[in-house]
């Protein structure tokens, strides 16, 4: 008896393209997908810096600097941990600038991203865990995107499978970088059986992780930083399993791909920040102009309708922010009213400080009495020690 050849009932299609040419210039699948991905970021944590009381238009701040320097991180990191295929005996060193070939790692993006986004939140006024906070549901919907780049590379797939969600997987052709093999017929060539998409299985568990972070801050309005600490606790949980599935060449350490220990490593770090620090969500007021009240939509700040567009010329961008409450944020909203700052040990109001001395000399046995000084004298240094030693002059006291 002779058995049929097991035939899978459906599969994934694997593109056989990845460049186009759009006259001299090449357009690469995977760049395209990276800039729609970063697109992505940007209009969520722009909305949601603007739900914290930010400027409009300051996530294009951020970005100039984040961007450029989470890329760089990125390569870096490919390089450092991939070195044999740049250095050594049959390395070639001018490939590490080639970025366009492919090779960014996600933990040197992220590292290089959050020293970019740090320059510009120092230059913004911005604390850097109100930047964090506000890109944690967006940077995991940014890989996920940018992971459909590995699928029309026909890259970082598993091993093979039966499941009907097998990706089939064409030979690239070494010759023509962006393009399948293709046989005598002109057809394209594909590896035998079919492979785990596990690029696909990141990109369904970044969604999944943007929407967990997004449905938890929302309830429990997580401040100083926890939002980015859960979406990183929740992508390199997933990372980890992920990677343990990957086929593709890596460098191995006790037996474990690099990424994996990476992953654990990380993942450990972001549970100890979040678990060790606490503090209420962070909202700003501007500082140095003034701005128009927005009131929030159906009484919540998280509510506020950014699609509208205030008329008149366009606002000036503030010189800084000042962190306040909750509820101070919502009085702002609501009147336009920028919330007291408690008043500095040298802000206080001229004469207080005479007055508070003069009280306190009035009160001390050996005080001269009021009669033998001339009213609104200046009082003694005695008169101003024992004042000070009972902690009546407003300038010692904490604002």
């Amino acid at each position: 008896m002779t058995l049929a050849p097991m035939t899978p009932l459906a599969a994934l299609p694997s593109p056989s393209t990845a460049v186009w040419q759009l006259g001299p210039v090449p357009v690469r699948a995977y760049a395209l997908c990276i800039i729609v991905g970063i697109v992505v970021a940007c209009v969520v944590t722009e909305r949601r810096l603007r739900q914290r009381g930010v400027a409009p238009g300051a996530v294009l701040d951020i970005a100039v600097w984040a961007v450029p320097a989470g890329i760089v991180g990125a390569r870096i990191y490919h390089v450092i941990t991939s070195p044999e295929k740049y250095f050594g005996e049959h390395g070639q060193p001018l490939k590490a600038f080639a970025i366009w070939e492919g090779g960014l790692g996600i933990w040197g993006a992220v590292a290089g991203g959050a020293i970019g986004a740090w320059i510009a939140a120092r230059q913004l006024g911005i604390p850097l865990g109100v930047v964090a906070d506000a890109l944690a549901p967006g940077l995991p919907l940014a890989q996920a995107v940018g992971r459909l780049g590995n699928w029309f590379n026909n890259e970082l797939y598993g091993g093979r499978t039966g499941l009907p969600w097998g990706l089939e997987v064409h030979v690239m052709d070494p010759d023509n970088p962006g393009h399948a093999l293709r046989d005598d017929a002109g057809n394209p060539v594909l590896q035998p059986g079919l492979y785990h998409p596990t690029f696909l299985y990141e990109a369904l568990w970044n969604v999944g992780v943007a929407a967990l972070v997004f449905f938890l801050d929302r309830k429990l309005r997580f401040g100083r930083g926890r939002a980015f600490a859960l979406y990183v606790m929740g992508y390199t949980a997933g990372r980890f399993w992920i990677e343990l599935m990957r086929t593709d060449e890596a460098n191995h350490i006790l037996g474990l791909r690099l990424n994996v220990w990476t992953a654990a490593l990380v993942f450990l770090g972001a549970l100890v920040y979040f678990v060790r620090v606490r503090g209420p969500r962070e909202y700003l007021v501007p500082v140095g102009v003034p701005a128009a009240p927005v009131p929030p939509a159906g009484g919540d700040v998280s509510q506020v309708d950014l699609a509208a567009r205030e008329a008149g010329p366009r606002a000036v961008a503030p010189e800084g922010y000042r962190v306040v409450t909750e509820e101070q944020f919502r009085a702002y909203r609501e009147t336009g009213a920028v919330p007291d700052e408690e008043p500095a040990a040298d802000a206080a109001e001229p004469g207080a400080d005479a007055e508070a001395r003069s009280e306190a000399a009035a009160g001390d046995a050996t005080a001269a009495p009021a009669g033998d000084r001339d009213a609104g004298a200046p009082a003694t240094p005695a008169e101003d020690d024992r004042a000070g030693a009972a902690g009546a002059r407003p300038a010692d006291r904490d604002s």
